[in-house]
């Protein structure tokens, strides 16, 4: 039986000598981040793609109200197309009333039943008041039953690329279906706040009146003076506390989402010490210019034997500012790339390490054509193969 193609690895540690001098050690050596209390963690520089921390980014727990993140994004998904307006009018059902609304002993916008409201105030109750009732009507508005709107929420998940999220109502409230991940929060995150820029700034409202009740904001990140401008907090019992925060300061904006945390006063304390850690220990740097060569591949069967890879856009990482060590990278792609290969092609990726972790991943391509060799060249390529796949 022939054996599959393997993946071909190409260590650069030379190139990031050269590039990167000093880079980075180990970022959760630094005394500041000893003992962190999240059980999930994952934090993200925005720009660069870099990622600082990563602890069981992957582990799965109950959304709770971070679920409103996803909720949110099909209405202003929605809005974008057309689907709805800031002025349509949904109507409080008692479904809607009793579970979400006053009666419910929940977070709510105190929806008065049967009453209707623009959705534009619905959008304030659920990102500025974490309303249950409003997630809950708009839900029943949009697609007849809270069940199928949630069935909605996980295929948008699946489009986003958040493969490890599933949702089972709009609100987050205690049900068996609804789990998410840290790392798929950061992607929701970043989605939200890159396409959504006017209707993400609602996220750092501070307060609203609506039906002459006033309502604070109630994500207690935002209290905490260092810059946060969103996104959400969450509680399930026997999780803890949960978060997704966004902070930008000095043109660097970061993405959190942590999980796992005992308390608010602990989940509060986190987000500070580990979002003043990452704004102000690191800078950014660039690894390659924009069409700079950062390696080459082995062509099968070619006019040429290798083909140089470049990256399309200039290649930055988010690195400590004081250290001796350094990044290393690696080009992987599938063996044999076999000709004729186009300038442009895709061909494989630049995976970047601090120490065994990676941090960031970039797209690689071809730097021009390579066409198909002589049939000498490509006996001679056949034979290597053979040599190569069952010696």
């Amino acid at each position: 039986m022939r054996l599959r193609y393997p993946t071909i690895c190409k260590s650069l540690p030379l190139l990031f000598a050269l590039a990167l001098t000093p880079a980075a050690a180990s970022f959760a050596a630094d005394a500041r981040l000893a003992d962190l209390k999240a059980k999930q963690i994952y934090l993200v520089e925005n720009k660069t793609g870099t990622v600082l921390l990563a602890e069981n980014e992957n582990q799965a727990f109950p959304p709770a109200s971070l679920a409103k993140l996803m909720t949110m994004d099909l209405v202003f998904e929605a809005l974008r197309q057309g689907e709805v307006t800031p002025a349509t009018v949904f109507k409080v059902s008692e479904n809607a009333w009793r579970t979400g609304g006053a009666p419910s002993g929940t977070t709510t916008m105190f929806a008065a039943l049967k009453s209707d409201i623009p959705l534009e105030d619905l959008i304030k109750g659920v990102v500025i008041q974490n309303a249950n009732d409003a997630c809950i009507v708009i839900a029943e508005g949009m697609a007849l039953t809270e069940e199928q709107f949630a069935r909605r929420m996980t295929a948008r998940a699946r489009d986003l690329g958040m493969m490890r999220s599933t949702f089972g109502n709009s609100t987050g409230l205690p049900d068996a279906l609804s789990v998410t991940t840290a790392h798929d929060m950061v992607r929701l995150a970043q989605h939200i706040h890159s396409q959504y820029p006017d209707l993400y700034r609602l996220y750092a409202q501070p307060d609203f009146t609506w039906n002459k009740i006033f309502q604070r904001n109630k994500n207690p990140l935002l209290q905490l003076g260092i810059g946060i401008d969103g996104l959400g907090a969450g509680f399930a019992e026997g999780h803890g506390f949960a978060a997704v925060a966004s902070v930008e300061r000095d043109g660097t904006r970061l993405f959190l989402a942590m999980g796992g945390l005992a308390s608010d006063k602990e989940r509060q304390e986190e987000a500070r010490r580990v979002l003043e850690w990452a704004l102000t220990s690191f800078e950014t740097r660039q690894i390659f210019e924009a069409g700079e060569q950062v390696g080459e591949a082995a062509v099968y069967g070619g006019a040429s034997s290798h083909v140089t890879l470049v990256a399309a856009e200039a290649v930055d990482a988010y690195v400590p500012t004081r250290n001796a060590e350094r990044l290393s990278g690696r080009i992987v792609y599938e063996w044999p790339l076999r000709a004729p290969v186009r300038q442009g092609q895709s061909v494989g990726v630049l995976k970047i390490f601090e120490g065994d972790r990676q941090i960031k991943e970039v797209p690689l391509q071809a730097a021009g054509d390579v066409a198909e060799g002589t049939l000498l060249s490509k006996a001679t390529d056949a034979l290597l193969e053979l040599m190569f796949f069952w010696i």
